[in-house]
């Protein structure tokens, strides 16, 4: 038998999937911020905050660094671009829609 396979690395779509760590991101998103004061704006244990911030390192959208014995997080958005390439290709179904919308309130505005 081999060895067993490591898991997988969570991508930015199963990252970001969490209420808690789009709120987590939101919050990181003007300031680093250490994992003590971060544990307090939720109503879990630190150790629940901490396995919501390491998916959100292992997918790239956190740093951590190191201070003394503080471990500080910031966000790093550059892999929020693959979901805005991916969001921008289904802009244009919306656009349509909210076209469509607006050619029909606009031509019920004519018949009054």
């Amino acid at each position: 038998m081999g060895q067993p396979s490591p898991e997988p690395r969570p991508d930015v779509f199963q990252a970001i999937a969490d209420p808690t760590r789009r709120q987590l991101l939101h919050m990181l998103g003007d300031h680093e911020m250490p994992v003590t004061a971060i544990s307090g704006h939720f109503p879990m244990s630190r150790t629940a905050v901490s396995k919501h911030l390491r998916i959100l390192t292992d997918a790239g959208l956190l740093k951590e660094r190191k201070v003394g014995r503080e471990t500080r997080y910031r966000l790093e958005p550059e892999p929020l671009l693959e979901l805005k390439r991916w969001l921008s290709y289904y802009e244009r179904y919306w656009d349509n829609k909210l076209l469509a919308l607006q050619r029909f309130v606009e031509s019920d505005q004519d018949e009054m």
